[in-house]
């Protein structure tokens, strides 16, 4: 498969030839036309002269020969001129009386209702002109080889053939020349990206003219390393944070275990022990099924199925099921400017993920509300759906807000507050952003509220 550089060279090269190629017709072509028509002005000019001298000065046809040839200084190849006399239905003039068979061929080409016909006939070109003389009606044709006009055309179609293949070489050259120096700042780039590494992620790409069709490729691929490097960064926090979080439950089990089988104990110890591992082990499950839930909504993206969803009905159910879990919690939802169309409340997403956001957000308003109390604003209007969650807990300090959609990323706030992974507002953000939602967080002395945003 052939290169961008051969590929362009080919392009360019065809592209000229063909224009200059159609300009070496059009050269040719009305070269051609214009030696015909000068010819033919020629022979007209010939036949002029030969009929004013033979009627108006009688001249004998010997000497109309002679004053013919006089009047053009270049004589005409195999000229023949003849005049035929329509009352007499016969030739009454002929340059070359002793072949007469040609002219009389030629008749029929030529009478016509035209007073003036133009022909062509067996390499002659060929003058009819009618006259009348004193009433009587003469056609007057004259005929011969334009071979000065046959030579220079020659002459002018071998330069032509000469200079269009020089061109196409010319082309040849220039246009690997211009496709080697249009795909240089390419080649430029392909050195410095093979020079990127995991290792030297932060490197990126430099072009001196962000301005051009390259340069918009450059920032566009600088982009993608930007986004390669956040991953690559999540991806290392992720691996750490994961190690930690399963490190710790594991050793303290695996502690228990071991300090319960140093000697024999009471039954009461050992239900103790197994209680306390049972704690241990539910932590991990929970922690095991929140890593489940975001590597599958991070990976499984694309193939989630959506539908209209009805956001007021699926709040509803997300609170039922939540304080069936935890009796303790109370959810407060308030509807305002409820909208007549119902259309109004529906969005197109998946209800098992919106529902796991609902939940989430629910669970973290009551868990960190002083006294487990959720408090849901929802809002619909024709352009988009606001649904927020306010609680009455701790402020998150606002150098810790931009990081807290991140996984395994917990505020001191939160952290001493409350147990937990760092974990639930990923899968929150990460789920709204494949709604193209948007969630917001403002933290005051007052509460903190997450606001959900969904245009239809």
């Amino acid at each position: 498969m052939t290169n961008i550089r051969s590929r362009l060279t080919y392009q360019f090269v065809v592209l000229v030839s063909a224009i200059l190629l159609f300009f070496s017709f059009g050269v040719y072509f009305f070269s051609k036309l214009y030696l015909e028509k000068r010819f033919y002005k020629r022979l007209q000019d010939r036949a002029i002269t030969t009929t004013t001298l033979l009627f108006d000065i009688q001249a004998a046809d010997t000497t109309v020969l002679k004053l013919v040839n006089v009047s053009d200084r270049e004589l005409l190849t195999n000229e023949s001129i003849s005049v035929f006399n329509e009352s007499l239905e016969q030739f009454i003039f002929f340059t070359h009386p002793s072949d007469t068979s040609f002219h009389q061929q030629l008749l029929p080409l030529v009478v016509s209702k035209n007073l003036t016909t133009y022909t062509k006939f067996k390499g002659y070109q060929v003058l009819g002109i009618h006259l009348t003389n004193k009433g009587k009606g003469n056609w007057v044709i004259v005929s011969a080889i334009d071979q000065n006009g046959k030579v220079a055309l020659q002459d002018l179609q071998k330069i032509l053939i000469v200079m269009v293949g020089a061109g196409i070489l010319l082309l040849g050259i220039s246009g690997w020349l211009f496709a080697n120096r249009a795909l240089a700042p390419v080649s430029g780039i392909i050195r410095q990206v093979n020079q990127i590494f995991p290792r030297n992620v932060k490197k990126r790409v430099e072009y001196p003219n962000p301005d051009d069709e390259i340069g918009t490729l450059v920032a566009t691929f600088n982009q993608l390393l930007d986004r390669i490097e956040e991953a690559l960064i999540t991806q290392k926090m992720f691996i750490a944070n994961v190690s930690h979080e399963l490190k710790n439950p594991l050793t303290k089990i695996y502690s228990q275990i071991e300090v319960t089988l140093l000697q024999k104990r009471s039954p009461e110890v050992y239900e103790k022990s197994l209680k306390s591992l049972q704690e241990d082990t539910r932590t991990l499950t929970q922690l095991s099924n929140t890593l489940l839930n975001l590597a599958t909504v991070v990976a499984k993206a694309e193939n989630v199925k959506y539908t209209p969803i009805r956001l007021d009905e699926l709040l509803w159910e997300a609170k039922s099921q939540l304080q069936k879990w935890h009796e303790d919690y109370h959810v407060q939802i308030n509807f305002t400017d409820f909208p007549d169309d119902e259309s109004a409340l529906i969005i197109q997403g998946n209800e098992a993920s919106m529902k796991v956001v609902f939940m989430n957000l629910m669970d973290n308003a009551c868990k960190f509300s002083d006294d487990n109390t959720a408090i849901v604003n929802f809002t619909s209007s024709n352009k988009d759906i606001v649904i927020s969650f306010f609680n009455k807990g701790p402020v998150i300090p606002k150098r810790d807000i931009p990081y807290i959609f991140q996984p395994f990323y917990r505020s001191n706030a939160s952290a001493q507050a409350v147990e937990g992974h760092g974990v639930g507002l990923a899968i929150v953000a990460q789920i709204t952003r494949l709604h193209k939602g948007e969630i917001t967080v403002k933290s005051t002395a007052d509460g903190t509220i997450f606001t959900l945003i969904f245009t239809h």
